[in-house]
């Protein structure tokens, strides 16, 4: 075979896409990830992570009521399922545009999105989740945190993963500027 190919007598591209559907794999398991970023507010003195309020002498700016955690899962959620127009994000569900959105339990929120996720035979195999936080230093409200996250999806907290890093004084986070957090879930179908 030589390094140059003679392409003057390849076969002309079809003109039309045949009309044939092929026949699709779809795996019984799907990952979805989710982010969030709120900044802080220093006028406050209390964040919500994971559904409790940890004193810590700021809050978190936001529309609801700004939990970072639950907002990062509830997009996990929502990228793995695809469930569609309507349900892609936690803007398009619930926009910070709708005064009914207002100071809103993201419990809540996550609660809803859980039980659509089900609708459409979803059931969770496992979720990774980071807290990116300066302070507060979240080890004392780990195991808090796993068994709230748990018990808003109703799920075991074995399968619920909690960790924390910190910005190392660098960037939003470490600045004390902003929290963030990232989730990861494995959404599984017909082995429950």
């Amino acid at each position: 075979m030589t390094m140059k190919q003679d392409l003057t007598n390849l076969p002309a591209a079809p003109q039309t896409v045949p009309r044939t559907t092929p026949t699709v794999f779809l795996p019984p398991f799907r990952i979805g990830l989710g982010d969030d970023t709120h900044r802080i507010d220093h006028a406050a003195d209390y964040i919500t992570l994971g559904g409790l309020r940890i004193p810590c002498g700021f809050g978190l700016v936001g529309h609801s009521d700004a939990d970072v955690l639950l907002h990062a899962i509830t997009d996990a959620l929502l990228g793995a399922a695809a469930l569609g127009d309507g349900f892609r994000d936690i803007g398009e569900i619930f926009p910070d545009t709708d005064p009914a959105n207002q100071d809103r339990d993201s419990a809540e929120m996550l609660r809803i999105v859980s039980e659509q996720v089900r609708r459409a035979s979803w059931q969770i195999g496992n979720l990774d989740c980071i807290v990116h936080a300066q302070q507060p230093k979240l080890q004392p409200h780990r195991t808090q945190i796993q068994e709230r996250v748990a018990a808003i999806l109703n799920i075991q907290r074995e399968q619920v993963s909690i960790k924390a890093k910190t910005g190392e004084h660098v960037g939003p986070v470490g600045r004390l500027e902003a929290i963030t957090a990232t989730a990861v879930v494995l959404l599984v179908r017909g082995i429950y």
